[in-house]
C-alpha cells in the first residue's frame, strides 16, 4: 500500500513506462546499442585523433555531428539506468545494472575524451577563421561553452584517469547515499515510513504529528550521521583536490562556470537576498507565529498549514486539470505539449518504497523525450510541484529541438520555465478564489513556497560555502557540520524560531549537497528571474508570450544576458535581483495589511 497523503479521487496514480527508451535491461536493444557506439567510439578516435586544427571548418562540423550523435546513444541508455534506479533503488538487480551501465558507459566515452581535450588547444585565431564556414557556425555556442573550462583543463592522460575514476569515486560515493537514503524507514504513528513518506507529516495539520515526525526524523538521521559525514567530507575533499588541480579560485567556481555565469553575478544574488532576510523572511515568520498562537516556532512548524487551511485532497484528475489550464490560459502551445506528459505514460508520481524521494524532470535525450517523477500526496503544495516539473519538461521538449549537445540550458535558467509555470498555476488559483479567508491562506503558502526557494535555498549556499571553506582545513566532524547547519538556519528564519537539539542533523537528507554542489543558489536565481519577468508580462509587454516561447526553444545556445535581453532585463543589474525580491516583500505587506 502506499504511504503518506493518498490521491483523493481513489484513482491510481501514473507510472512511467521506459520503454521509449529501451524494453528493458536485458534488452538485445540495449546490448546492440551499447556494441554499436563502442565500435563508433572507436573509429571516431582512429578518424580524428590528432586531427582537429588542421580540418576545415566543415570537415570538423561534421565531426562535432559524429560525436554528438554517439554522445546521444550513451546519454540514452545513463537516462535508463537512472531512471530505473529511482524508481526502485531497493532493488539490487536494479542497482547492480545501474553501476554496471555507469561503468560500461565510462569506457566507451573515453576513447572519446581526447576530442573536447584537443578542441580546446586549438588557437583561437585557429578556430575563428573554422567558424567562418556555414557549417561550423552552427556549432558556435557549444564551443564558445566548451571553451569556458579551457583555463582548467588538465593533461590528457589526467583527464582520462579522472574520467575513468569517476564510477567509484564520486558517482559510488552518491550512489552510497541514494540507497542509504530509500533504504531508511522512519517510525511514527506504529508504521515504518519512507523518508519521503515522513518528511511530509512536517506538512500535517496537527502540530503532535508534525513534532512526532520531527523528532523522529531526527532520531534516525542521528543514528546514520557518521555515514553521512564521511560522504559529505569524503566528497568536499574529493571536490577540493579537483579543483586544485584545475585552478578554480575558489569552491563555487566549478558550479558557476558550468552554469555560464560569473561568480560576481552569483555573489551578488546571495548577497542581496541575505541583506533582506529581515525584510522577508524573519518578517513572515513572525506574522506567522502569531497566527499560529505560539510564542516561538519550532523548525516541525515551519511548513505548517495556516489556521483554516483544511488542505483538502486534490485528486491526480483535478491537479492536471488545474495545472493544464494555467498553462493553456498563457499559451495554448505550453498546454498542447504539457498534455502529452498525462496523454502517454511519462509521469511517476505513485508512492512506493524504494523509489527516490523529491520529484525531478529528467530531459534523458531529445530522440526521446522527458520523464517526470514526483511523489504525490494530494496537497496543494504537490500541485504546485507538479506545475514546477511540468515547466521543466515543457522546456525540455522544446529545448530539444537543438540538439543533443545544445539543448540542456544552465542550472540557473533551466529553473526559470518551472518557476514560471508554478507561477502561472498560482495566480490562475488566486484570481479564481472568491473567499477572503482562503485567499489569505493561498497568499500565505506562496509567500512560504517563495521563501523556500529563495531564502532557504540560498542559505543551503551559504551553508555549503562554509563547509567546503572550513573541510580545506581538515575533517569537519559531524557536530561542527551541524554547527554550520544550525547556524545559517538561525540567520535566514530569524527570531521567530527556537531550534530544538534534533534539528542539528536535518542537513543529511538534501540530496543536492551530494550529487551538485552548489546547485542549489539557481532555485533562487531562478524565482527572483521569474518574479522580474512575470512583471514584465503583467505590464503588457508587447509579444511576450513567443518571446518567451522563444526563450525556451533556444535552449542552451544563448547565455543569459542573450536571453533576457527582449524582455529589457539585464542579471548583472544589482536592481534586477531586488526587483525580484520587491514581488516577494510586496506580497507580505499584503499579508499584513489583511492580517
Amino acid at each position: 500500500m502506499p504511504d503518506g497523503h493518498a490521491a483523493a479521487e481513489g484513482a491510481a496514480l501514473p507510472s512511467w513506462d521506459l520503454a521509449d527508451l529501451y524494453p528493458g535491461p536485458d534488452s538485445p536493444e540495449l546490448a546492440a546499442a551499447l556494441d554499436g557506439a563502442e565500435q563508433a567510439a572507436k573509429d571516431f578516435a582512429a578518424a580524428w585523433s590528432g586531427r582537429l586544427a588542421g580540418l576545415t571548418g566543415a570537415e570538423l562540423a561534421g565531426a562535432i555531428a559524429a560525436y554528438e550523435r554517439i554522445e546521444e546513444v550513451l546519454g540514452r541508455v545513463m537516462s535508463y539506468a537512472q531512471l530505473l534506479f529511482s524508481g526502485d533503488s531497493n532493488d539490487p538487480a536494479i542497482g547492480r545494472f545501474y553501476q554496471s551501465m555507469s561503468e560500461r558507459v565510462t569506457v566507451i566515452s573515453s576513447h572519446m575524451l581526447f576530442f573536447t581535450l584537443e578542441l580546446n588547444r586549438v588557437d583561437d585565431a585557429v578556430l575563428k577563421a573554422k567558424l567562418a564556414d556555414p557549417s561550423l557556425a552552427r556549432w558556435r555556442p557549444w564551443l564558445r561553452d566548451l571553451r569556458v573550462f579551457r583555463p582548467h583543463q588538465l593533461a590528457d592522460e589526467l583527464e582520462k584517469l579522472l574520467h575513468e575514476k569517476e564510477v567509484t569515486g564520486r558517482a559510488a560515493w552518491s550512489r552510497l547515499f541514494d540507497e542509504t537514503i530509500a533504504g531508511l524507514r522512519v517510525p511514527l504513528g506504529g508504521e515504518e515510513l519512507t523518508v519521503s513518506a515522513v518528511l511530509n507529516k512536517l506538512s500535517d495539520t496537527d502540530r503532535a504529528v508534525r513534532e512526532a515526525a520531527g523528532r523522529t526524523i531526527g532520531e534516525v538521521f542521528g543514528k546514520n550521521l557518521r555515514l553521512f559525514a564521511l560522504i559529505t567530507n569524503t566528497l568536499a575533499k574529493d571536490k577540493e583536490i579537483i579543483d586544485t588541480w584545475r585552478h578554480f579560485p575558489r569552491p563555487e567556481s566549478y558550479r558557476n562556470r558550468a552554469n555560464m555565469v560569473e561568480d560576481e553575478v552569483v555573489d551578488a544574488l546571495v548577497a542581496a537576498v541575505s541583506s533582506d532576510y529581515a525584510r522577508l523572511s524573519h518578517r513572515y515568520y513572525q506574522m506567522k507565529a502569531k497566527w499560529l498562537g505560539l510564542p516561538k516556532l519550532q523548525h516541525w512548524d515551519r511548513n505548517a498549514p495556516l489556521p483554516g487551511d483544511d488542505d483538502r485532497d486534490i485528486g491526480w484528475a483535478e491537479a492536471k486539470r488545474r495545472v493544464l489550464g494555467a498553462y493553456g490560459a498563457f499559451a495554448p502551445e505550453l498546454a498542447e505539449i504539457g498534455g502529452r506528459f498525462f496523454e502517454r505514460p511519462w509521469i511517476d508520481a505513485d508512492l512506493r518504497p524504494g523509489k527516490a524521494g523529491g520529484a525531478f524532470a529528467h530531459p534523458t535525450v531529445p530522440s526521446a523525450h522527458p520523464y517526470l517523477l514526483l511523489n504525490y500526496h494530494g496537497r496543494t503544495r504537490d500541485v504546485m510541484t507538479l506545475a514546477h516539473e511540468l515547466g521543466h519538461g515543457v522546456h525540455q521538449v522544446l529545448a530539444g529541438e537543438q540538439g543533443y549537445l545544445m539543448a540542456g540550458t544552465p542550472l540557473t535558467l533551466a529553473e526559470t520555465a518551472s518557476v514560471f509555470g508554478e507561477m502561472l498555476t498560482f495566480r490562475a488559483l488566486l484570481d479564481a478564489e472568491t473567499d477572503p479567508a482562503r485567499r489569505r491562506i493561498m497568499l500565505a503558502s506562496k509567500v512560504e513556497d517563495m521563501l523556500n526557494t529563495v531564502v532557504r535555498q540560498t542559505a543551503f549556499y551559504q551553508f555549503e560555502s562554509r563547509l567546503h571553506a572550513e573541510r580545506r582545513s581538515g575533517e569537519v566532524m559531524a557536530e561542527r557540520i551541524g554547527e554550520i547547519w544550525m547556524q545559517v538556519q538561525t540567520e535566514s528564519l530569524g527570531p521567530a524560531f527556537e531550534f530544538t537539539p534534533e534539528y542539528r542533523v536535518f542537513w543529511t537528507y538534501v540530496p543536492h549537497f551530494i550529487h551538485t554542489p552548489f546547485y542549489v543558489y539557481a532555485y533562487a536565481f531562478g524565482d527572483c528571474l521569474v518574479n522580474a519577468l512575470y512583471a514584465v508580462f503583467q505590464s503588457g509587454h508587447p509579444g511576450f508570450q513567443a518571446k518567451y516561447l522563444d526563450m525556451l526553444r533556444a535552449g542552451g545556445t544563448l547565455r543569459h544576458k542573450e536571453l533576457l535581453a527582449p524582455f529589457g532585463l539585464d542579471a548583472s543589474d544589482p536592481a534586477f535581483w531586488r526587483r525580484g525580491l520587491d514581488v516577494i516583500s510586496a506580497f507580505i505587506d499584503e499579508l499584513e495589511a489583511v492580517s
